[in-house]
């Protein structure tokens, strides 16, 4: 029987396709020019993190040893990851792209005993003093400098040293239990400070298992994966990993070109990538008529994908290609997903009208039930706090994907957590209902939510009226003044090219669409702004909190200072 450790998935891979190849990794250029990549089969990827866990426990990075894991995609973050794994330690990921301030918090928060990383991130800790206080442990992938500690290499020839070295590691595979914390992930902290959420090995091995189930993902596909945590369950799926050619801290400055080259030349089947990245992809794409006939599906997570793009992007697809949408969070995912044509065919209309962003079905075994809105902490769950079907509150979930806390933020589970007898409920953060047909509709974020005299106003419910004017490229909704009489004041970034002589005439034609609808009637005031802050791992979610900061000033409106985490200017 397979230990309860997510990298079991791995040795069982191993095992069944040992020749298969699971990772690519570009390496630079060939004599003629063309895209180099070096690789590892599922054999020698178990091998190497073997070998590798063993190096980690004679160096005293074993169980339950937490541990920062700053390296590039790269073969060795695949081996690192699954080595650790392996070893019982729990891997500390934060996004590299954040706020400096905020990755010191984070690594500060976490207490690692050890880290792991790149010469950069070493000089980086050395001059901004992450871990400082905890970390005892170092490892360097690549070349060590004045620092010290180990290095990748030396861990590789200890963990490969023959009989002497086994008997100091007795165990390849640790004797982890299902509940035994695997890895602390640092949410993005789009709408605040980012917290770190602790996973068990049961979570991941539901993740790998609710992933195969949803979006129908078979052993021996091709995956391109932008975003790199993702890249991490494709060993656990039998897939093959491209890695490709970009900053993954910067999505935004991604080559289409080349991303859509390197599909064609491996023939990827599974695409992950981020709503606005997707658009970037079928925007380049679709002009110039390019085919993916490869493709099986195009995966899009972070934000909602708009219905423009998903129609761009089929353009660019095979017939029976499908773009899934699923809906999470860092503590709990999948929660629920939705296909590209219901997107088109059912919810846009609906959607352009008020009625939110469709979400789609909760995947299964999720539980999702909608509870009225309320910004206190809820200790123990009731029936009562379910509202009825059509009526929006707050999104909670229980599932086996759904972690029950967050590490030495006991405020945050306090507001985040509900106890539900044996069982813990997630508050999503997110306002929304179900309607008539079970399908889950998303509203905004509770914490963005627009308290006027004469209601509540969500952003999801407001945004997608405005963003149909042709010289709109996206709009934010915020509120200025005092919470229950704040005033709805609409920001709009506009497409490229528009020149500021036009901003009356838009102004105007959106305050009239404003009047044709009952609950954006309220809206009087239009901002512009040049270009929205996001996050940065997605380079989709807005920024309203620092919007909502900015158009009180600009209005002359006084608001308190708060905490805006990570969001800044694309």
């Amino acid at each position: 029987m397979d230990s309860a450790n997510i990298a079991s998935a791995l040795t069982r891979q191993a095992r069944e396709r040992p020749h298969q190849i699971a990772i690519f990794v570009p390496c630079g250029s060939d004599i003629a020019g063309r895209p180099a990549h070096t690789h590892l089969t599922y054999a020698q990827l178990d091998e190497e993190s073997d070998a590798i866990a063993c190096g980690l426990e004679r160096v005293g990075i074993g169980r339950g040893v937490r541990t920062v894991l700053m390296v590039r995609p790269s073969v060795e973050l695949f081996v690192l990851m699954f080595a650790l794994f392996k070893a019982g330690a729990v891997p500390v990921l934060v996004d590299p792209g954040i706020a400096k301030t905020a990755l010191k918090q984070c690594l500060t928060e976490a207490e690692p005993a050890a880290f792991i990383g790149i010469p950069l991130a070493h000089a980086a800790r050395l001059a901004l003093g992450w871990g400082r206080k905890t970390v005892r442990t170092l490892v360097t992938v690549g070349p060590r400098f004045m620092w010290g500690g180990h290095s990748y290499a030396e861990l590789l020839k200890t963990g490969r040293e023959g009989s002497d070295a086994r008997k100091r590691c007795p165990a390849v595979l640790a004797d982890t239990r299902e509940d035994d914390p695997a890895a602390i992930l640092f949410t993005s902290g789009s709408t605040g400070v980012p917290k770190g959420v602790v996973y068990q090995h049961r979570h991941f091995m539901a993740q790998v298992q609710m992933l195969r189930d949803a979006f129908d993902i078979q052993p021996g596909e091709i995956d391109l994966p932008t975003f790199p945590p993702f890249a991490l369950f494709d060993p656990a799926l039998g897939m093959t990993t491209v890695i490709p050619e970009m900053d993954p801290t910067r999505p935004a400055m991604a080559d289409p070109g080349k991303l859509i080259q390197t599909i064609q030349d491996f023939g990827v089947t599974n695409l992950f990538a981020s709503p606005a990245l997707v658009n970037a992809l079928s925007r380049w794409g679709a002009p110039r008529g390019v085919k993916l006939p490869t493709l099986k599906r195009v995966i899009s997570a972070g934000a909602p994908v708009p219905v423009a793009v998903v129609e761009r992007m089929r353009k660019l697809l095979p017939e029976g290609a499908c773009l899934w949408t699923p809906y999470g969070a860092t503590e709990c995912l999948p929660v629920a997903a939705v296909e590209g044509r219901e997107l088109t065919e059912y919810a846009r209309q609906r959607t352009e009208h008020g009625a939110g962003t469709l979400v789609g079905r909760v995947v299964a075994p999720n539980q999702v039930r909608i509870i009225r809105i309320s910004d206190e902490p809820i200790a123990q769950w009731s029936d009562d706090l379910i509202v009825p079907t059509g009526t929006v509150g707050e999104i909670t979930v229980v599932g086996p994907t759904a972690t029950e806390r967050y590490f030495n933020r006991p405020d945050a589970d306090r507001i985040g957590k509900i106890a539900d007898g044996m069982r813990t409920a997630h508050r999503m953060g997110d306002l929304g209902y179900f309607d008539e047909g079970g399908r889950l509709w998303m509203c905004g974020r509770r914490s963005q939510r627009v308290e006027s005299a004469s209601g509540t106003i969500c952003t999801e419910q407001v945004e997608p009226i405005f963003n149909v004017h042709p010289q709109v490229f996206r709009s934010a909704l915020v509120g200025v003044g005092a919470k229950g009489q704040e005033e709805p004041v609409l920001i709009i970034e506009l497409e490229p090219g528009i020149n500021r002589e036009e901003h009356e005439r838009i102004r105007e034609e959106l305050l009239a669409i404003a009047a044709r609808h009952t609950h954006t009637r309220g809206i009087s005031k239009v901002l512009y702004y040049p270009r929205f802050p996001v996050d940065i791992r997605h380079n989709a979610k807005i920024g309203r909190e620092y919007l909502k900061r900015w158009a009180s000033e600009k209005l002359g409106v006084a608001v308190p200072r708060v905490a805006i985490g990570t969001e800044r200017q694309a």
